[in-house]
């Protein structure tokens, strides 16, 4: 079925919009909805199939998708299913009368799938809420949207990385982690960064991959490693003293001399074993063998920070917590940006640095992009954040530069509590 309208006001940018809905009346509501916006053209479908049917008789794709979730012949789900394997990539919004936590399970699905899913709301739809959703699915980069997916970046060649690490061109970079009470910079996290001079930009997940998987991972460790504990030494010549957080491969906890050989570097840059944290992601932890937990002992043994990262996305349970000698928790961003919109992710929010407090751990949030993820921290009382509301990743030279302009906001950062006891 196809309804036509004048245009309006927003007809140059929507041309047109296709809403898969079995019930008449929400789809009457829906196109009214668009109309009043200026919608050029409005499609319906009452199920999955007929949307799909639809979308190979087009000429020209809709510019967004309205998608429920339960409707006879294929339903909402299956019919994100079969636009992932078509290769249909057309922004779409989930809608649904169903409990919320069906709607979030829709969203992850969706989200693995590399789908460009705007969100799921609740119906009935709102003309403010389809107005959002119009002017976003315009900055949603699908590529050719009735097009196979052109699939994932070719592998970096480890002859590649190999050249890049002897020429210098895989640096540190630095975000900083700060006090949650007071905004005060308490340390950093070191992150691999890879500019090359012909393939630009290098995204760490395809480097470091390549860096496992081809026996590079300990060299790219040593290098960013060195390169940051100087400037760590650098820094603190300047009066700048700090923590500093490596990330760390499991597969470099099977490395015979692991343990000397961070003793080593510290050693040689001047720094105390304290001041390293040793970053290892939550999914590595499950399973470790009695040489893994004997390097791990043996780190923090040495004085030397372990942080279990990403937590929330593996599958540690309270006994390894406990097992292992971890002394920092750092929680995902998943659970950490729009929890204050979400009462499920507050909810796990709360109890895992509630568990960190109870187990004397130093709790660090990751992805505090907004002023309200930062309060809802304070709120529950966090040790740590880190994000782009603080900062991006800088390069070294930059940090101290970054400082002064930060020092500025920390009256604003700070809670009432802390601002009254530096007063």
């Amino acid at each position: 079925m196809d309804t036509g309208n004048s245009p309006g006001p927003a007809a140059d940018r929507h041309e047109s919009v296709l809403v898969v809905d079995d019930s008449v009346v929400q789809r009457e509501h829906a196109v009214a909805l668009f109309r009043s916006l200026g919608v050029v053209q409005i499609h319906e479908a009452h199920h999955g199939l007929q949307a799909l049917d639809l979308l190979a008789e087009l000429p020209v794709p809709p510019s967004l998708l309205v998608i429920d979730l339960e409707m006879p012949e294929m339903d909402g789900i299956e019919l994100i299913q079969q636009l992932s394997r078509r290769g249909i990539r057309i922004p779409f919004l989930v809608a649904s009368s169903r409990e919320g936590a069906l709607v979030r399970a829709v969203e992850t699905m969706a989200t693995t799938l590399g789908m460009p899913l705007l969100g799921g709301v609740s119906k009935p739809l709102t003309a403010e809420l389809l107005a959002g959703a119009l002017q976003r699915c315009h900055a949603v980069d699908t590529g050719s949207p009735l097009l196979p997916a052109t699939g994932l970046p070719p592998p970096i060649a480890p002859e590649r990385l190999e050249a890049a690490l002897a020429q210098g061109l895989v640096l540190p970079y630095y975000q900083p982690k700060v006090d949650i009470r007071t905004g005060i910079v308490r340390g950093v996290e070191v992150l691999a960064r890879w500019t090359d001079p012909v393939l630009g930009t290098v995204p760490p997940d395809r480097f470091i991959a390549t860096a496992e998987k081809h026996g590079l991972i300990l060299r790219l460790t040593q290098s960013i490693a060195d390169q940051a504990m100087a400037q760590l030494a650098s820094w603190m010549s300047h009066g700048l003293a700090m923590s500093m957080a490596i990330n760390l491969s499991p597969l470099l906890l099977q490395t015979p001399g692991l343990v000397e050989g961070i003793s080593a570097l510290l050693a040689r840059h001047g720094l105390a074993p304290g001041q390293l944290v040793l970053e290892i992601t939550e999914g590595s932890v499950v399973g470790y063998d009695a040489q893994t937990m004997g390097v791990l002992g043996r780190l923090r043994m040495r004085g030397m920070g372990l942080s279990i990262d990403d937590y929330g996305t593996g599958f540690s349970s309270m006994q390894q917590l406990a097992r292992i000698p971890f002394t920092e928790l750092k929680i995902d961003r998943s659970f950490v940006h729009k929890a204050h919109q979400q009462a499920h992710l507050r909810v796990i929010l709360q109890s895992a640095l509630e568990m960190a407090g109870r187990l004397g751990l130093v709790s660090v949030a990751e992805g505090v992009e907004t002023m309200a993820d930062w309060r809802l921290l304070q709120q529950f009382g966090c040790t740590l954040g880190q994000g782009y509301l603080i900062a991006r990743p800088m390069t070294g030279d930059a940090l101290p530069r970054w400082l002064k302009s930060h020092e500025a906001r920390l009256p604003a950062l700070r809670t009432p509590t802390a601002e009254s006891e530096t007063t």
